[in-house]
């Protein structure tokens, strides 16, 4: 594919509907923190500038979504919208079974409550987060198999979301007849968003199919990792980005999607598999739990919405933007003094925030308080992607998720800006104790409190 030849990142879209963002003081920003449990999930949207918490849902749409989005078949059974959506799907992976459900970890809930059980053992590059606990809460065992360059931040490696081939030879041969999955996160997100070779995928199949055991992707991110293999992987910068998507998942047995990531809609996802048998124990786990099968929880617009979405995140222009500007913001954080994971992928950037917090232990939870201190100091919301998300975590990160077509470059300006206030400074940043927590996924509801109030913010009587 022909380069843009130019340095300037221009949005492939214009456009056509604003709305307003909040800009809070900063007492108001501390009162809403403390409110909050200092937990940056449990802020309201109008208390948040820019809003960095997660790429999944919070996409813009395109006029031809919209548009699609008109066309919704609301019947409640055979819906002309679930056939172009499935129409759609079928075309870009070959799969002959393919369910709707309302997102990703439906999918996921499903998978997990069909086939897996007590001591049943799913390996991956990296679960993330709902689909760990998913696992988990079946009493089935999580593992994961990145590839060590995935555990050295600074490193530069094209694909550090591969899988460990040799831990995966291991674990084959001492899991056993225990092993009733082997999963690959497109792309890595619990490693720093890092993309899967092809080459990886292919001889992670051939162990799966050799050992007869099922291959699943998660593909949420599908179209972001085919763009990587396009422009890092030696022999595939002369193919399509559909051929590459196609050869995907022509790997796997089946996948479950987010399409709330790459296919850029508010809510929907998928699960579909080529296994007769696997297909039976879906359908009636989503009549359960999710509708029927031509909606799966979901609106016949929602359907159509997904469909276009899927065929728009394949254009090589939007996504050559979309990984340029996550590189632009990754490039203004290593100027700021933010340490980052290297090489930056393609929907977030992920800071090393136990390296800049050196001072406080992982226990701590040195991506929470980088996370407050953005909040803060200029109202930004990002994600912990470390111990307080994953307890065994190996490393201590805060991502900083872009959401696709949402903002412009002066916003990222704007946050670069906030970044060199936070790294002067660093040294007066508290760490967090947890005060409350659920039994499963506590990263979303707990609440903290600082070891200390953190430097330099008083609260000031209201007016």
């Amino acid at each position: 594919m022909e380069d843009w030849g130019y340095k300037t990142i221009v949005e492939p879209f214009r456009i056509k509907s604003v709305e307003p963002i909040p800009i809070l003081d900063a007492t108001a920003r501390l009162r809403a923190l403390e409110r909050a449990g200092h937990n940056l999930f449990k802020l309201n949207s109008t208390e948040v500038t820019i809003d960095l918490l997660t790429d999944s849902g919070t996409g813009a749409m395109s006029a031809i979504q919209w548009s699609a989005l008109m066309q919704g078949d609301e019947s409640y059974a055979g819906s002309t919208s679930f056939r172009r959506f499935e129409s759609v799907v079928r075309r870009l992976t070959g799969y002959p079974h393919i369910l709707p459900v309302h997102q990703g970890r439906a999918a996921e809930r499903i998978l997990a409550r069909t086939i897996l059980g007590p001591g049943r053992i799913v390996l991956n590059n990296t679960h993330f987060d709902t689909t760990r606990a998913n696992i988990e809460q079946v009493g089935g065992v999580a593992s994961d198999l990145p590839v060590p360059c995935a555990l050295e931040p600074e490193l530069e490696d094209p694909f550090k979301g591969n899988m460990d081939l040799d831990a995966l030879d291991r674990a084959l041969a001492t899991g056993g007849e225990r092993v009733a999955l082997v999963m690959m996160t497109l792309t890595n997100n619990a490693v720093g968003g890092q993309p899967v070779s092809m080459g990886n995928l292919q001889a992670v199949s051939e162990r799966c199919r050799e050992a007869g055991v099922p291959f699943f992707l998660d593909a949420a991110r599908f179209a972001e990792n085919a763009w990587f293999i396009h422009t890092r992987e030696p022999g595939y910068s002369d193919w399509t980005l559909p051929e590459i998507a196609r050869k995907m998942f022509d790997l796997a047995d089946g996948f479950t999607m987010s399409a709330k990531k790459d296919a850029i809609v508010h809510i929907g996802g998928i699960l579909a598999t080529r296994r007769d048998d696997w297909a039976d124990l879906f359908r009636n786990e989503l009549i359960l739990g999710e509708g029927y099968l031509t909606y799966g929880g979901l609106a016949g617009r929602d359907l159509e919405c997904m469909a276009v979405g899927l065929e728009e995140s394949l254009d090589p222009h939007y996504l050559r933007y979309r990984t340029r500007s996550i590189a632009y913001f990754a490039e203004g954080l290593q100027k700021a003094g933010f340490p980052i994971v290297r090489p930056p992928g393609g929907h977030a950037v992920f800071v090393d925030a136990g390296r800049l917090l050196s001072h406080l232990a992982a226990t701590q939870f040195p991506g929470v308080s980088l996370a407050n201190a953005l909040y803060l100091e200029g109202g930004i919301r990002s994600v912990e992607v470390g111990s307080l998300m994953f307890p065994e975590a190996r490393l201590q990160l805060l991502r900083l998720a872009v959401p696709r077509r949402v903002y412009t470059q002066s916003h990222i300006d704007y946050v670069l800006e906030v970044a060199q206030r936070v790294v002067a400074r660093k040294a007066q940043i508290p760490g967090y104790r947890i005060v409350q927590e659920p039994p499963f996924l506590r990263h979303f509801t707990a609440d903290l409190e600082p070891l200390h109030r953190p430097s330099g913010w008083r609260l000031e009587p209201e007016s």
